[in-house]
Parts: C-alpha cells; structure tokens; sequence
C-alpha cells in the first residue's frame, strides 16, 4: 500500500476531514489531496508529524511495516512493572514452541477475563 493510501485509512480512522488535517499542518488541503492520490509525498518533516499526529512510525507510513505503534506507545505502562516494549522483548526471545504456548496461555486469560475475572486473581462464586 501506497503512503498516500496509509495516510487516507488514519485520517479515515480519525474521523478527520483532509482540511482539518491540512489545519494542523499549516498545509493546504490540496496538499493532503496530493498526498493521498500519490502526486506527491510529504517531506521529511511533514512525514515525522503526520507519524506524530498518528501516533504511529513513520515507517509504518511510508509502508515498511505493518507495524504502527510508536516508541511512545511501546513506553506506555501495562502495569506497574512492565511496559508494551518489556513484553515484546521477552517474546523476541522465545522459540516458535514457546510463542505457541504463550498464545495459548494469553487466549486462556482472555477467556478468563471476559468471564469477569478480578484482577487479584480469585474467582467470584456463581451465585454473585
């Protein structure tokens, strides 16, 4: 996928009209028009805040990954001790054995956590 198709699918994604988007960039809207039907594509310093403004990578835009998540989102908390790059990095070093179980244990908790499971572990009896 193109990058002007990137761009289009997050300000979609947003809700965002290309002149809010053109706005907040001090660009014209035809720009963003341009952009996003591949004429042109933004430069270096348009690209990093339109990453910003996303909060994705721009490699994400410019189609080199799948990936989206920026190196503020893999900083973000999951819990007290562990961030979003604490877990990755442990799963890196896994075998494709250990990922298989992983995905099954994650699936279990999901189900778990859906059924109403308390953070502190214990069960609520039936009848609550």
């Amino acid at each position: 996928m193109e990058t002007g198709k990137i761009l289009m699918e997050l300000r979609k994604e947003k809700n965002l009209g290309q002149k809010e988007l053109a706005a907040y960039l001090s660009l014209s809207t035809g720009t963003i028009s341009n952009y996003e039907n591949g004429v042109h594509s933004p430069d270096l310093v348009t690209l990093c805040k339109l990453a910003d403004y996303f909060d994705v990578t721009t490699d994400y835009l410019l189609n080199r990954t799948a990936y989206r998540y920026s190196a503020k989102k893999m900083d973000q908390h999951l819990s007290r001790d562990y961030t979003l790059s604490d877990v990755v990095d442990t799963v890196l070093t896994f075998n494709s054995v250990s990922i298989g179980h992983l995905m099954e244990y994650a699936r279990f908790l999901q189900y778990e956590q859906e059924k109403g499971e308390p953070e502190n572990g214990k069960r609520r009896k039936r009848n609550e």
